[in-house]
């Protein structure tokens, strides 16, 4: 009876599954942080992207993980075309096709030796229009590698718009952009920093959003589909779902939101303690994220859950 009367159904094709791929590795490698969930191959990867389609999921959302040695203060190696980034784009694409859709992180944090989303100017600033100059050849090579959709997270101004008349200038009309609107400054995105490798000395509160304010989440909204987003997400999820409602309420665009690490280990680590059950919590979180209007869930259980919601028709 509950299941026949329920006003929200959460289904495997509401699900994103980001992933990890790391450059000079053989084996994957555990995140310790992150139960469950892997620094992949090129190999795992493409093993991980054919498991999510098997299971329904929609899309999968990848970083890369270059070298240490590789790093330098322009994240030079995010617009190499053979840097790790653009090659598992390929991979995937070789592997799946468009039997899953291929979407992409467009920020230099994880290229940078210093861990910032941007370029820095003369006194360590994070330089707004030096970066979007990066974020436009960051889009370029990764559609050119095959990508479906590229998600500019680094929160810069403007980043839409230099991001949709660089993928236009070379043809790429038809790679949609899923824009950060609202990447709150978190301390939940903690277990992130290590499935990145990240170099950050700092924080980033001088261009990720006040967890206070709601108000300027929807500016950003305003400003993102006026420069042409195609959808728009929340991130986190879990803690600002009262922004998620108000996101969705206002657009007629499909609206995501992302399942952070934080709230991925959160849930782990109770679940190791025998504090919660596990699987009733995972489902509980994806199941108020959709309910608050959520279209996407960007979550690391995606393929798994995916997986018992099938089972369990």
């Amino acid at each position: 009876m509950r299941r026949m009367v329920a006003e929200t159904r959460l289904r495997p094709a509401d699900l994103i599954l980001p992933a990890f791929v790391r450059e000079g590795i053989t084996q994957p490698v555990p995140i310790q942080a992150m139960p469950g969930v892997v620094q992949h191959t090129r190999d795992t990867l493409r093993k991980a992207a054919v498991e999510a389609v098997e299971a329904g999921v929609s899309g999968i959302m990848l970083f890369g993980v270059p070298e240490d040695a590789k790093k330098d203060a322009a994240g030079t190696v995010g617009t190499d075309p053979d840097g790790i980034l653009q090659v598992a784009i390929r991979d995937v694409k070789a592997e799946v096709g468009d039997e899953l859709v291929i979407m992409s992180d467009v920020c230099l944090d994880e290229y940078t030796d210093h861990g910032h989303c941007g370029v820095l100017d003369a006194d360590g600033r994070v330089d707004n229009d030096a970066t979007l100059e990066r974020y436009a050849e960051m889009a370029q090579v990764q559609a050119d590698a095959g990508v479906h959709v590229v998600g500019p997270s680094g929160m810069m101004d403007g980043q839409v718009g230099v991001i949709r008349d660089a993928l236009d200038t070379i043809g790429k009309e038809d790679v949609s952009i899923l824009a950060y609107t609202a990447k709150y400054s978190s301390a939940f995105y903690g277990p992130f920093r290590e499935a990145v490798g990240s170099s950050l000395k700092g924080d980033r509160k001088t261009y990720q959003q006040d967890p206070a304010n709601v108000r300027e989440s929807l500016r950003e909204l305003a400003l993102d589909l006026e420069e042409g987003a195609d959808m728009v997400m929340v991130k986190p999820a879990g803690p600002y779902l009262d922004v998620l409602a108000k996101v969705a309420e206002s657009v007629d665009v499909p609206v995501a939101a992302y399942q952070i690490s934080g709230e991925y280990s959160m849930v782990e680590a109770a679940a190791e303690k025998g504090w919660i059950d596990r699987d009733k919590a995972i489902l509980e979180t994806l199941t108020g994220i959709r309910r608050a209007g959520a279209q996407m869930i960007l979550t690391y259980w995606a393929t798994e859950v995916a997986r018992n919601l099938s089972a369990d028709r």
